[in-house]
């Protein structure tokens, strides 16, 4: 038997695509597209329609050899230039949770959905990060997750911390790059357990197999 008993109710559970607070730190979008489709081996992009154009210029910029599809390591380096350097780490486990079935690449809709949730969580992460230092910590980060509706108990606020903190420092707390792969491993797994869990009861019944099947590609991605 597995349980998350901090999640009493249907209330505790976050939406798949949660509201929240701030729009995307882009330019407000024309009436009109004011950027020319792109191509990819003669064929146009299959970005969504609005997709604002740093986006598509990011995605652009990295796909050199105009296949239509980015690997970890390009992924990396457009996010670096749109955001931050995300560690290997981070954009690994990023690839895992926006690509479809068994490639290791994604495209243009893939990549649009990945920048915009990176849009989202840096939203949460400078609303919460009330003292300005760029780093979340424990009590901060207790209260971002509870503001998806993730009441995550004390005891894994703290293993968490203690996972992504770098260490060395008086205050334990997370950068930007370390909340979003941990936000994004608490929405992953919670998501998951929500699979089985389908009378949002807060317990769910898992074989071993099946409990592997939704831990280990999290760990490992």
């Amino acid at each position: 038997m597995s349980s998350f008993n901090d999640y009493p109710s249907r209330n505790h559970y976050t939406p798949s695509a949660p509201p929240f607070p701030d729009p995307l730190s882009f330019p407000p979008r024309p009436a009109q597209p004011a950027f020319p489709p792109s191509y990819y081996l003669g064929q146009p992009a299959q970005f969504p329609p609005g997709t604002h154009p740093e986006i598509i210029r990011s995605f652009s910029a990295v796909d050199r050899d105009g296949s239509g599809s980015i690997d970890e390591g390009e992924l990396q380096v457009a996010l670096s230039r749109g955001y931050q350097r995300f560690p290997l780490r981070t954009v690994r486990l990023l690839m895992f949770l926006f690509k479809r079935g068994s490639s290791s690449k994604i495209g243009p809709s893939e990549f649009a959905a990945l920048w915009s949730c990176l849009g989202q969580w840096r939203a949460i992460f400078e609303r919460f990060d009330r003292d300005r230092s760029g780093e979340i910590d424990s009590s901060e980060l207790r209260d971002a997750l509870l503001s998806l509706g993730y009441a995550v108990p004390p005891s894994v606020l703290q293993l968490l911390i203690s996972k992504y903190d770098e260490g060395g420092r008086r205050r334990a707390a997370l950068n930007f790059d370390s909340f979003v792969e941990c936000g994004m491993i608490v929405k992953g797994l919670t998501e998951k357990f929500k699979e089985k869990d389908t009378r949002y009861t807060g317990s769910a019944t898992l074989t071993y197999d099946a409990f592997l099947l939704i831990i280990i590609p999290f760990l490992v991605a």
